[in-house]
């Protein structure tokens, strides 16, 4: 059991009531991860941030990637020289995505958030297929989406940007377009941002995570850099995740550029922002409608009559075969693991035992 002093330290890193202790908690340091190196974690415990290793099991090349601990993780310290991470408590939610590559990998890009910012610039980044994307894999993550249209003071006609957004977007998904570099326009975060919470910024680069970061810090802590003119690109300023606690209680973490998106095959397009499309395909004649020239097809129709989008139908059937896709590499991936878990049975029997049938 922590005592009251312990627990007020931690609260500033994030740290709330309902985290599960194990019994031996008394035996170690607790801390949380606000920085994943290759060659170690910087973690801080409320007070002090210091460098530590993972235990040897962490380090297994067979362990699922999953159950390393990563940014945002809390965990607990054996004490030594450096402190071994020992015990990774339990994640109330997870970003992720899956690897780049041909091989299925997750990817873990932060845990124990609350909230996700998606920041899109309002200078040419602005990309409604990318924030369907991004839908997706928080949906399936368990946090609260906010949708953050940056660089606003430069955009002549917000009101069009909101309406277009408000076509991508499910009702209950909030959308605040803010000057990352203004204090008082990125006021409106701090409901996310109040004590016990963390959120985790992510977007292309250069659409001012940093810069916004910064702005909530009060502090140029992290570097920034311009964008690249011709496309409005950025140039990768921050090359790692990082936890940062604010003035205001919350913690955010800040992420590099991603380019990649892939779902990890557990996201579900009917539960989210393409549950309209997923209404129309109910009313289809057949069951099994492909949406293709089937007599009295819904979909169809409500594409023929503009009700729904050409752009976003593609967008959806793109990102459901993708789906279907990542599930049957997933399904595939636990299956090897499964197997290689089940002993051989002969492994375990005499010479005599294993060749008396001959």
């Amino acid at each position: 059991m922590l005592t009251p002093e312990t627990l007020a330290r931690l609260a500033i890193v994030g740290w709330s009531d309902a985290i599960n202790l194990p019994d031996d908690a008394a035996d170690y340091l607790p801390a949380r991860v606000i920085i994943q190196h290759r060659n170690g974690y910087v973690v801080h415990d409320g007070e002090n941030e210091f460098t530590v290793q993972p235990a040897p099991r962490f380090l297994k090349r067979s362990l699922d990637p999953t159950e390393r601990p990563a940014v945002g993780d809390f965990v607990l310290l054996k004490p030594g020289k450096p402190p071994l991470i020992e015990v990774l408590l339990p994640r109330h939610a997870t970003l992720s995505r899956a690897a780049a590559g041909e091989r299925y990998q997750r990817q873990l890009i932060a845990t124990n958030v609350d909230s996700v910012l998606v920041l899109m610039g309002l200078d040419g980044d602005f990309n409604p297929r990318r924030l369907e994307r991004y839908l997706a894999l928080i949906q399936a993550s368990g946090a609260q989406c906010v949708v953050v249209l940056t660089k606003a003071d430069s955009h002549e006609d917000i009101d069009a940007v909101m309406t277009d957004v408000a076509e991508v977007l499910p009702p209950d998904i909030i959308v605040h377009p803010v000057n990352a570099k203004d204090a008082q326009s990125v006021a409106v975060l701090h409901r996310y941002l109040g004590p016990g919470r963390t959120a985790v910024v992510v977007g292309s680069s250069g659409v001012g995570k940093s810069t916004l970061t910064n702005t909530l810090l009060g502090v140029q802590r992290m570097a920034t850099n311009s964008v690249r003119q011709n496309d409005s690109r950025g140039r990768h300023t921050t090359t790692f995740r990082a936890l940062i606690a604010l003035p205001q209680g919350g913690c955010l973490i800040d992420t590099p550029g991603m380019r990649e998106l892939k779902l990890t095959g557990e996201e579900d397009l009917q539960a989210g922002q393409f549950a309209d499309i997923d209404s129309l395909a109910m009313q289809c004649r057949f069951g099994d409608c492909a949406h293709q020239s089937e007599p009295g097809c819904a979909v169809r129709a409500a594409l023929q009559s503009g009700e729904l989008d050409e752009e976003r139908f593609a967008s959806y059937q793109k990102l459901r075969d993708e789906l279907q896709t990542q599930a049957s590499n997933l399904e595939a991936q636990l299956k090897r693991k499964s197997e290689a878990k089940t002993p051989n049975k002969a492994l375990g029997k005499r010479p005599s035992e294993k060749y008396s049938g001959r």
